[in-house]
């Protein structure tokens, strides 16, 4: 994909927010494991940072998501894995089937302010026994009058403890699993700021890594939602959840090679001060050519990866190369920041160091938003490769 000056000025404006009002304090937010998220998305929204491809009557720029996906290659440049995943929460992961499908009093109610910053968004999919299987959830909203009354719960939920709504799905009816369900704007706080009503927040979860984002585990006990909150048309919830986990997707993807360009950057300038047996750990062989691998692999993901992008753009179908680039992105994750703290030595196992912090959050990326084999089991299904298909 050809990116113009617009894009490379949405860079530029993203990088300068990025080492102003962020880095400078994720050593401070990753100790606490948990960021101000609304005020760090105040400053996005006056920004126009968090609707960047949303619709402009309701605070977005209008945007095609090429420009989405140079936000998200740019915000894999904040030292804190965690925060660039809460920011994905808010602009890809929670909004963009509200932003869709949702009527105009609801996208005024919920995606404006979060498209403002002043409002904190959470995605509710997983639960405990429902993660990579969505189709097994079991919260459930039951029609009661006007309103939904939802009882249930939700794990590993992002922005969690700070957020004032959840783009949820739900079972709405006793139909077949992909057709009982239902996305629904879930408020969490009321008016005054206060915990809503039947929802609790259970725990504030220990992570491996991701430590600056605060991630938990939420009950809903009776909660009254009226039903204007349904996001687009009842039992619809799978089929949009799966529209939305294409951006999702790509965001991982498309943040990810930020991440892995630094990581080895980082242990480029690194090894070539670092001095073992006479010369730089760099001059050895074994590690300018593994890095060198490295970087073609890289190169070859951001290939993948922006043709994905492309395909959304102009309107069709990239699930499997959606998919194919989340694979791609988490597997290489794993590969690039594991040989890079390797040749970091004993520094690559101090928390002081961004490859070891970019070693934990990077693991996330093989588990989180599809797993790696379920992306494999996406991708051969398309292909027709499963059991009985041909």
């Amino acid at each position: 994909m050809q990116l113009t000056e617009q894009h490379e000025e949405l860079r530029r404006t993203i990088r300068r927010f990025v080492e102003a009002e962020v880095n400078p304090h994720c050593d401070e937010w990753e100790a606490a494991e948990i960021f101000p998220a609304k005020e760090v998305f105040r400053k996005m929204g006056a920004l126009g940072l968090l609707g960047i491809n949303k619709p402009e009557a309701f605070g977005g720029l209008g945007l095609d998501y090429s420009y989405a996906a140079v936000a998200a290659e740019e915000f894999a440049r904040i030292h804190s894995g965690g925060i660039s995943m809460a920011i994905g929460v808010q602009t890809d992961m929670a909004t963009p089937a509200l932003a869709r499908f949702g009527s105009d009093d609801l996208r005024a109610e919920f995606l404006a302010p979060s498209i403002a910053g002043e409002k904190v968004a959470c995605i509710g999919v997983s639960e405990p026994h429902a993660g990579s299987d969505v189709a097994q959830i079991r919260t459930r909203a039951v029609a009661d009058g006007d309103d939904y009354v939802i009882n249930g719960s939700k794990m590993w939920i992002t922005n969690g403890t700070q957020a004032d709504w959840m783009c949820m799905l739900a079972n709405t009816s006793d139909g077949h699993k992909h057709q009982n369900k239902s996305l629904i704007c879930v408020p969490l706080k009321d008016e005054n700021g206060q915990r809503a009503k039947g929802v609790t927040v259970a725990r504030k979860l220990k992570k491996m890594g991701m430590h600056a984002s605060d991630t938990a585990e939420l009950f809903f006990d009776d909660v009254r939602v009226p039903k204007r909150n349904l996001i687009g048309e009842p039992g619809m919830g799978f089929v949009y959840q799966m529209l939305q986990f294409q951006e999702e997707r790509l965001y991982a993807a498309v943040s990810s090679l930020g991440g892995l360009d630094l990581t080895i950057q980082e242990t480029i300038d690194y090894t070539r001060e670092r001095k073992a047996f006479g010369k730089s750990i760099l001059d050895n062989q074994v590690v300018h050519f593994r890095i060198i691998e490295l970087m073609t692999e890289v190169e070859a993901l951001r290939a993948l990866t922006w043709n994905a992008v492309q395909t959304h753009v102009e309107g069709e179908d990239c699930t499997v190369l959606a998919s194919m680039a989340k694979l791609k992105a988490a597997r290489l994750s794993r590969e690039v920041n594991d040989a890079c703290l390797q040749f970091w030595g004993g520094m690559g196992y101090m928390d002081e160091t961004m490859v070891s912090r970019r070693f934990r959050d990077g693991r996330l990326t093989s588990i989180g938003g599809g797993a790696d084999e379920v992306m494999i089991g996406i991708i051969a299904k398309f292909k027709g490769l499963l059991p009985g298909r041909g």
